[in-house]
């Protein structure tokens, strides 16, 4: 749905993007990261069409939006960072004002933004001044003017940016109501976000692209040892030690009690060893019973770091 190709954008004698390319499936919610100036922004404003690439091109349904920017744009739905609302219209006026832009006439109008308004639950509100809307409701209205005219695509830069957790949770739902739909690119800086709502992930550093895939094949990729924590009932000593002998276990640390009759441990084995059926048939001889075990696998703000990290280093 998306393919962008040898995409480069050049501001003086500072790349922004540097040759970067990846692809979108349909139906794909894809996660956007990178640091503070890495290329973030730079990528979607080409990928709307805001800005030109330097070189490159980025295809839109296989259409090139520099070279058929309105084709491509009527694809397109696009939320940025600062929804672009108007303080002194009420959210149907506003709505309306959308739809005669994207040329959604008629009854197909009404009954369009009937729907997105049900769809981003801002029905309730719909006669009022957008400037009287709280942070919550503003977004919701900025995401609706994404979706008028059903495009196949949405790119939303930050959008839940400002929010309180309960804000936060409903637009994350909303994301992936929508991700059934369409195909769909998310810039945030909210990693847990990131991890919950998107099937795979690229982050951008200095132009570059330093990693794509699943958060949990880079975390798979770029971790060098499985790790787990459990909770096993019996004694801290006996317990290490029927650990520490089993094959492939790197080192295994008591975490404290908490749980009378237990001890928490964390047990790293070797790269490439899935230590769990072994442990569980050693606790098991010895009688300590594993009262929970559960992996801990590189979070997406510990791969962040590490290939944004990796990257300056190189540099």
């Amino acid at each position: 749905m998306i393919q962008v190709e040898n995409l480069t954008k050049i501001y003086g004698q500072h790349v922004a993007v540097d040759s970067i390319n990846f692809k979108v499936e349909p139906g794909e919610i894809l996660g956007f990261l990178g640091p503070n100036g890495a290329g973030k922004s730079t990528t979607m404003n080409i990928l709307t069409g805001y800005i030109s690439a330097t070189g490159g091109r980025a295809l839109i349904n296989g259409i090139d939006i520099l070279e058929e920017p309105e084709e491509a744009k009527r694809m397109i739905g696009y939320l940025p960072e600062f929804p672009p609302l108007y303080g002194d219209m009420t959210v149907t006026e506003y709505l309306d004002f959308v739809s005669d832009i994207k040329n959604i006439k008629g009854a197909d109008k009404k009954k369009s933004m009937e729907k997105i308004m049900d769809l981003v639950k801002i029905s309730d509100v719909r006669g009022r001044l957008i400037k009287n809307l709280s942070k919550g409701y503003k977004q919701r209205v900025g995401l609706a003017q994404a979706l008028i005219g059903n495009p196949r695509v949405l790119i939303l830069d930050e959008p839940t940016v400002g929010l309180d957790p309960k804000q936060i949770i409903e637009i994350r739902n909303l994301i992936k109501q929508l991700g059934k739909d369409h195909t769909i690119i998310l810039s945030s800086h909210i990693l847990p976000e990131v991890s919950a709502v998107c099937e795979r992930v690229i982050i951008i550093n200095k132009g570059k692209i330093v990693a794509s895939d699943t958060p949990e094949n880079l975390s798979k990729g770029l971790g060098n040892s499985s790790k787990l924590s459990l909770r096993i009932a019996g004694q801290e000593k006996q317990v290490l030690r029927a650990i520490q002998e089993l094959q492939g276990v790197k080192y295994a640390e008591a975490q404290g009690v908490r749980e009378p009759g237990t001890i928490d441990v964390i047990v790293e084995a070797d790269p490439n060893v899935d230590i769990r059926k072994p442990l569980f048939n050693a606790m098991s001889r010895a009688s300590y019973p594993i009262l929970m075990m559960k992996s801990m696998d590189m979070t997406l703000e510990d791969i962040f770091l590490q290939v944004t990290t990796q990257e300056k280093e190189v540099q």
